[in-house]
C-alpha cells in the first residue's frame, strides 16, 4: 500500500514540476511583452499629447488602468508557478518521508518541556521526533497547536470529533496539499504574531479622541485648499505658517504611533498569506462537526474572514508607507500615519474578538490536516476504542516512527487500576522501544489520531514516563535525586485522582 501512495506521490510531484516550468516559460515571454507594451504605450501617449492634450491625457488614464490589469494577471502567472513548485515539493517531501527520510519537517524542539509528563522520554520534539514525522503545518500558529495537541489529551467528546474530521480529511489529499502550499508561501514568527495579539489589547488613541477624528476628516481638504490658495494667492510664509499645523500634531502623537507601528508592521505580509489559507477553507463544505464548526467561525454576519484579515494586511501596509521618502508630503497634507492608525482602531474595535478565534480555528484546520495526512500515509492504523472499563488491550502495537519493514509489534493487556506489568529481558532486546510504543500509542489515542494497532482499546488515561532522568548542573542536582523529584511529581498526580499509566 505505501508502494502505491509513493507512486502516486511521485506522479503528482512531475506533474506539478512540468506545470511550474510551463509557467515560467510563459511568465518570461510576458516579461518582454511587458516591456515593449509598456514602451509603445508611452511612445503614443507623447505623440497623441502633441496632437491633442486632452486626447493625450485620456490615452494616459486608459492605458494605465488595462497595464495595470496587466501587471496584475502577469504577476498572477507567478504566483501560480511559486504554487506549483510548492505542490511539487511537497509531494517530493512525502516521497522522502515514506522512504524513512522526515528531516524535512520543522521538528518543534522549541516545544521541548524537560518536566513534561512524557515528551521528553517518548521522543514527542526534536529531531527524528514524531512532531517532526507527522508535522505538515505551515504557520507558526500552526505548529503551536499541533504541539498542543501532542502534549495535552482530549476529553472524550473530543476525542471523537477529531477522529471524525481526520476520517474525512484522510482521502482529501488534492485540498490539503493546496492547503499547505498557499501556507508554504508564509513568512511569519512567534514574535510577530505575539506582537499582533499584544495590539489588540492596547488602548485606542485616536478613535476615542472625537477632537482628533474631527481633525483627520477636515485636515486633508483644509490643506489642499491652503495649497490652492498659497500658489495664486497667498504669500509663502502663510503657507509655511499652515503647515507648521499638522507638524505639531504629528509630533504630538509621534511616540504612540511608532508604538503600533511596530507592533503591527510586521504583519503585514503574514496576514496576506493567512488571508489565503482562510480563503481555502471558506471555499470548501465540509461533513464533520469539528470541520463544519471550525469553518462556521469565518463567516460573522455575512462577511468573511479571509475579507477582513486581507483588509487588515491593506491598512497595515498603508501605515508602512510611512517608510517611503514622500511619506513627509503625505503627513503634511493629510496626516497620513495617524489616518491610517484611526483605519487600524476601528478594524480592531469591530473584529478584535473575531481575530484570535480565527486564528484558533486556522491552527486547528492546519494540525486535523497533518493527521489526514498521516492517516492517508497509513492507512492501515485504526482508531482506538475509548471506552469505560479499565483495561488497555493492544493488538500487533507497533511504533510509528519505525520503519514497516523493521518494525516488531507486540500484544499487551493489562487492567489499568493499579495494577503492574514489569518487563525484563537482556541489553538491546527492545525494552524501552517496547514502553515507548505503548507511551506513544497511548498519547496518539488521547489525541483523537489514528495509531499503529491491528486493535485497541482502554479508558481515558494519561501518561507519565520515568525513563531519561538527568541530572541538573545548575541547580546541583544528581541523578539519584532527579529521580526521586521525578517519581515525587508522579505520585502527586496520582494522588489528585488523575487516571494514570505510569512507564
Amino acid at each position: 500500500m505505501r508502494e502505491i501512495i509513493k507512486t502516486k506521490y511521485k506522479e503528482r510531484a512531475n506533474g506539478f514540476r512540468q506545470e511550474a516550468e510551463a509557467l515560467q516559460k510563459k511568465y518570461d515571454q510576458f516579461s518582454i511583452v511587458r516591456l515593449l507594451t509598456f514602451l509603445a504605450g508611452a511612445g503614443l501617449a507623447i505623440l497623441l499629447v502633441n496632437l491633442n492634450m486632452w486626447l493625450g491625457i485620456a490615452w494616459v488614464i486608459i492605458f494605465l488602468v488595462g497595464f495595470a490589469r496587466f501587471i496584475k494577471w502577469h504577476q498572477n502567472v507567478n504566483y501560480l508557478k511559486n504554487f506549483n513548485e510548492s505542490l511539487a515539493t511537497i509531494n517530493e517531501n512525502e516521497v522522502r518521508h515514506l522512504e524513512g527520510d522526515s528531516t524535512v519537517f520543522k521538528n518543534g524542539a522549541e516545544f521541548t518541556e524537560m518536566l513534561h509528563p512524557y515528551s521528553l522520554d517518548l521522543d514527542i520534539f526534536g529531531d527524528y521526533s514524531f512532531f517532526q514525522y507527522i508535522n505538515r503545518t505551515s504557520t507558526t500558529i500552526g505548529r503551536q497547536c499541533l504541539a498542543n495537541y501532542l502534549n495535552q489529551g482530549a476529553n472524550h467528546k473530543e476525542i471523537l470529533r477529531r477522529q471524525e474530521a481526520i476520517t474525512e480529511l484522510k482521502d482529501q489529499v488534492e485540498w490539503r496539499q493546496e492547503f499547505q502550499a498557499h501556507g508554504l508561501q508564509i513568512e511569519d514568527a512567534p514574535k510577530h504574531v505575539e506582537n499582533l495579539k499584544q495590539w489588540l489589547n492596547d488602548s485606542f488613541f485616536v478613535l476615542e479622541n472625537t477632537k482628533l477624528v474631527w481633525v483627520l476628516r477636515l485636515l486633508p481638504f483644509i490643506s489642499v485648499v491652503v495649497l490652492a490658495l498659497g500658489i495664486v494667492v497667498f504669500p509663502w510664509y502663510v503657507t509655511v505658517l499652515y503647515f507648521l499645523i499638522p507638524v505639531y500634531i504629528l509630533r504630538k502623537y509621534l511616540e504612540q504611533v511608532n508604538f503600533t507601528y511596530l507592533r503591527t508592521t510586521h504583519a503585514e505580509r503574514m496576514l496576506g498569506r493567512y488571508a489565503r489559507l482562510l480563503k481555502h477553507i471558506e471555499d470548501r463544505e465540509f461533513e464533520s462537526e469539528k470541520l463544519k464548526s471550525l469553518r462556521a467561525l469565518f463567516f460573522i454576519q455575512n462577511k468573511n474572514a479571509s475579507d477582513q484579515i486581507k483588509r487588515l494586511s491593506y491598512i497595515i501596509s498603508q501605515l508602512n508607507v510611512r517608510n517611503n521618502e514622500f511619506s513627509l508630503i503625505l503627513n503634511l497634507m493629510g496626516l497620513w500615519d495617524l489616518q491610517w492608525v484611526w483605519r487600524l482602531e476601528k478594524w480592531k474595535s469591530e473584529q478584535k474578538d473575531n481575530l484570535l478565534q480565527w486564528f484558533h480555528a486556522l491552527q486547528e484546520f492546519e494540525t486535523l490536516a497533518s493527521f489526514g495526512n498521516l492517516y492517508y500515509n497509513n492507512s492501515n492504523w485504526i482508531f482506538p476504542d475509548i471506552q469505560e472499563e479499565n483495561y488497555l488491550e493492544g493488538i500487533q502495537l507497533g511504533h510509528p516512527l519505525l520503519a514497516p519493514e523493521e518494525r516488531v509489534c507486540n500484544d499487551l493487556s493489562l487492567p489499568t487500576d493499579g495494577h503492574i506489568k514489569l518487563v525484563t529481558g537482556s541489553n538491546m532486546a527492545g525494552k524501552s522501544t517496547f514502553l515507548r510504543t505503548v507511551g506513544i500509542n497511548i498519547v496518539l489515542a488521547m489525541t483523537g489520531a489514528p495509531v499503529c494497532a491491528q486493535k485497541f482499546r482502554l479508558p481515558m488515561l494519561k501518561v507519565y514516563t520515568s525513563m531519561r532522568t538527568q541530572d541538573a548542573l545548575h541547580e546541583s542536582t544528581s541523578s539519584f535525586y532527579a529521580e526521586l523529584k521525578r517519581l515525587k511529581y508522579i505520585i502527586e498526580a496520582v494522588e489528585n485522582g488523575e487516571n494514570i499509566f505510569f512507564l
